[in-house]
Parts: C-alpha cells; sequence; structure tokens
C-alpha cells in the first residue's frame, strides 16, 4: 500500500482471539509418539483410551478422522455424566476446536490425532503458546495460497477477516458496531453474499490500491471501549513483552517469522527502513511428510529461539503519532509492489467509448466498409509506381503489355487468349 507494510502479529492474536502468546511451542511428532514419549502407547491405542471409544474403518484416512463421526459421537455430553465422561468428551471438544477452527486444512472435516499427546493432559493445555502456532499456520497459508494454482485458503480465518475489519474501517460491513470478548465474535453473524469471484477480487485489489493513509487504523485497541471488554490476562506483561518480539513461529513442522520491526507504526513506533528480510524459503517446501520424527530435534535451531524469545524484544520510542518514517517511505516506493491491480484499472479515468465492432472482433477480421463510388481506379498508376523507375517510356511496354494481358485474362474467365486459347462459341476471324 501507499502508506506502508502491516502484518498480523502476536498482538492481534491476542485481542482477536484471545489465546495465550507465552508458552511452550506447539511441536513434536507427528504419527509415531510411542518412540519418543515416555510411557507412549500406539497412536490408535492411546485413541481408544482418551476419549473411550475407536471410530469405525471407514471415518479413518491415515491419521485423520472425519469431523462427522466427532459431532454425531461427542456433540453433547449427557446429563449426569461423571468426571471420567466429561474429561473424555472435553478432549474431543478440544481435538475439534483445533482441528476446524485453529488449523483447519482446506478439507475442513477431518482431525488429525497429533493432539493426543496434549488433550492427554488437560491441566497442562494452557502451558501452550497456541497463539504463536495459530499465526504461524496462518501465515503459510497465506503464503500457499499465493500461488496462482491455489484457489482455496485454510487456516484460522476468523483472525484474518477480523484483522482486516479492525484495520480498515472501509472494507468493514454495516450495523456491527457492538462488540464483546474475543474482538473477533463481533463478526460471528457476518456472511458475505454470494457473488462472481472475478470481479469482486478486481474491485478488492482496486480498493486497495486507492486506499489512503487515513483509510488504515494503526492502533485500533487503544479506545477506552475496546479496553473494558478485554480479559485482564491478555495485558500481562509476560504476554505483552512478546507483542515486539522478533521472533520464530512454531506449529510442528511449520517455522514461520514474527517479523515485528517492519510494521512499529502498529506498536506507537515511527517506522525506519527495514534490515534486510530472513530468508526462510527453505522451510516453505516442509510439509507433514516424515511425521515420524522429532521435530524439535529435527529443527532444533528454530526451537531454540523460540526458547530464548525474551532476548530478542525490540527497544523503540513511543510516539503520540506513529507512522511510516521519510526514509521508509522513499525505500518502500522503491522496492514495494505499490499495486495489486493492472494498468487498466489505474489508468486515465475518462471514459472512452468503444464501438461495438471492438469488442466482438476476433482474429483476421475487420469491420465492414461502405465502397465510395466516385473514386476513380488507380490501381494500374499504383502497381507501376512498385516497380520502381525507368529511363525511357520503352523500358514501359513490357509490363504495360503484361498488365493489359492479365486484365483481358480476367475479364475472359482468366483463360490466355492465343491460337488454342479461343473462346468457345467465337467466330474464327
Amino acid at each position: 500500500m501507499l502508506f506502508g507494510e502491516c502484518t498480523i502479529t502476536f498482538q492481534d492474536v491476542a485481542y482477536q482471539l484471545g489465546l495465550p502468546v507465552d508458552g511452550r511451542y506447539v511441536s513434536g511428532c507427528l504419527t509415531d509418539f510411542h518412540v519418543y514419549i515416555e510411557g507412549g502407547r500406539q497412536a490408535w491405542q492411546w485413541f481408544h483410551e482418551l476419549p473411550g471409544v475407536l471410530p469405525p474403518a471407514n471415518q479413518i484416512q491415515k491419521f485423520v478422522v472425519n469431523c462427522t463421526w466427532f459431532r454425531e459421537t461427542f456433540g453433547e455430553c449427557p446429563e449426569g455424566a461423571d468426571e471420567e465422561t466429561v474429561r473424555r468428551f472435553a478432549r474431543a471438544y478440544i481435538m475439534m476446536l483445533l482441528g476446524t477452527q485453529l488449523f483447519a486444512d482446506k478439507s475442513g472435516n477431518r482431525i488429525h490425532i497429533r493432539w493426543l499427546p496434549f488433550v492427554a493432559r488437560l491441566e497442562e493445555m494452557g502451558g501452550y503458546s497456541w497463539g504463536s502456532a495459530a499465526l504461524a499456520w496462518l501465515y503459510r497459508c497465506m503464503c500457499r495460497v499465493a500461488n496462482r494454482h491455489v484457489v482455496k485458503l485454510a487456516g484460522p480465518l476468523q483472525l484474518l477477516q477480523s484483522w482486516i475489519f479492525w484495520r480498515f474501517p472501509g472494507f468493514r460491513p454495516a450495523g456491527y458496531d457492538a462488540f464483546s470478548w474475543p474482538l473477533a465474535s463481533r463478526w460471528s453473524g457476518y456472511n458475505l453474499g454470494i457473488s462472481k469471484k472475478g470481479p469482486r477480487v478486481q474491485m478488492a485489489r482496486l480498493r486497495i490500491d486507492l486506499l489512503q493513509a487515513r483509510d488504515f487504523i494503526w492502533m485500533p485497541y487503544s479506545t477506552p471501549d475496546v479496553l473494558q471488554v478485554v480479559h485482564p490476562e491478555v495485558l500481562e506483561p509476560r504476554h505483552m513483552m512478546l507483542w515486539w518480539c522478533v521472533t520464530s513461529l512454531i506449529y510442528f513442522a511449520v517455522v514461520e517469522w514474527h517479523q515485528v520491526d517492519r510494521v512499529l507504526p502498529q506498536f506507537s513506533g515511527v517506522q525506519p527502513p527495514p534490515h534486510p528480510a530472513l530468508n526462510i524459503d527453505f522451510l516453505m517446501s516442509m510439509d507433514e511428510r516424515g511425521g515420524d520424527r522429532w521435530l524439535p530435534s529435527h529443527l532444533q535451531h528454530w526451537h531454540l529461539h523460540w526458547e530464548t524469545r525474551a532476548d530478542h524484544v525490540l527497544r523503540f520510542d513511543v510516539v503520540d503519532d506513529p507512522g511510516p518514517s521519510h526514509e521508509f517511505l522513499a525505500w518502500w516506493h522503491q522496492h514495494g509492489k505499490r499495486f495489486l491491480s493492472r494498468e487498466l484499472y489505474l489508468g486515465d479515468p475518462r471514459g472512452i467509448p468503444i464501438p461495438v465492432e471492438g469488442t466482438q472482433r476476433g482474429a483476421g477480421r475487420v469491420p465492414d466498409m461502405d465502397r465510395v463510388d466516385d473514386v476513380p481506379d488507380r490501381r494500374r498508376v499504383e502497381r507501376r509506381a512498385r516497380v520502381g523507375t525507368r529511363r525511357s517510356q520503352r523500358d514501359w511496354r513490357w509490363l504495360d503489355q503484361a498488365m493489359e494481358e492479365g486484365d483481358e485474362a480476367g475479364r475472359d474467365g482468366g483463360r490466355r487468349r492465343g491460337g488454342r486459347g479461343r473462346r468457345r462459341g467465337a467466330a474464327p476471324r
């Protein structure tokens, strides 16, 4: 955009979803838990012990279970259930919440069993940094959808949608003025109308290109009405400290980077020219293949970086009028991609009428033209001029004779006149 860069940070995750930011990384092993966890059982044996029931074979695809089976089996906890039954339903509900909301894939109907080691100890669930894991998954999904052949977007899309509505008032739907905690629940009843994808995307890109600095809110959470509904745990120093932290974001095999040094105006600072971005393109190719590895050892460098996150907190001056500096804007206009739309949509806005034949004309087709009768026929003169110049008129005799024979042949049906070329029905001389 013309006014610089902006992105979703830990602060947005805390305010929008109410997730804890500080804590242990969400990682481990994707399939063979029993190899690395002390006292662990086989994956499906552990699944049978924790929720208390195994899904049928037609509801299982490798290491994922259909969400419909979860809803039908654990849709409602029975009244008067004992503590163990409540814990089983709680584990199933948490797995559905993680698999379909925070870490959903494109299908939206599959739940991975990677969550078994986490729900096995419900008392320790709050000790993990679910906010950083959700943000890492959203970053990765947004990177994948940028490819031209990808048509669907996965991840915590409620976070992305709410962030857009809070930061860009021009994109905000009308009639959603009241809000509560968490802030993303403000748009829970919003449903985008069905429209054609092509025109909607083009118009959205054009609206983004036409945004001005006044059309973006750098600090939407500083108003008194927002601070009244915020949960006090979100504002604890151990969580707020990480809002200004440049560190790694970890979600199993997904490793992203929390680069808040490029968006300091979102934290009431002045944005200087940024340092060169960290090149982590080689991490983009990692997926869930090789899920039997213990990822904290396989990606040890990035996990250690998260453990030392307190050493990478930024220090900058807080000002009353945050925004990009003049040096940053000069750098941004030189290196950044300023427009998303094509030059056709950003050109001269004056209307130019286009004839109907211009829109319907195909390849090799020209519009019909009216022939004017009073224009003399100058084809013979033009044909002679294309040959060249001669020094004498005598040199033109061969050309005149050839042209006369050609014209007579055209009038006679294309036959050459001669001793054997007598036309049928013609009297002999």
